[in-house]
């Protein structure tokens, strides 16, 4: 993935999550699959976009990520939410339901 394609899915995209990891990082690998069962179960129009900081460090040094796992979250091309390796995915998921619910509303 390039940074150009990462930038065009935050500005086409209704909403995009952007998750660094690393790949000697534990927490990192515990964590993405919390991460990709809720974004699946309850926001399904988010894109999920998962990179690697080390295989990709011109996109973590754009986006200003110099820890792993970080993740970000973009609604309407902004960024909306940022996390770091002490994450509720409880608080996450209610900072983003109603934004996404009004976002998504048809």
């Amino acid at each position: 993935m390039t940074i150009e394609e990462v930038q065009e899915a935050i500005e086409k995209e209704p909403g995009v999550l952007l998750y660094f990891s690393g790949e000697n990082c534990n927490v990192c690998h515990a964590l993405r699959p919390k991460y990709k069962e809720l974004f699946d179960r309850e926001f399904p129009r988010i894109r999920q976009i998962y990179l690697d900081a080390g295989e990709h460090p011109e996109i973590a040094s754009q986006f200003q990520v110099f820890s792993v796992p970080t993740a970000i979250v973009f609604l309407g091309g902004k960024e909306f939410a940022r996390e770091g390796r002490a994450v509720s995915l409880y608080a996450l998921s209610q900072k983003l339901s109603r934004p996404y619910e009004i976002m998504c509303a048809d």
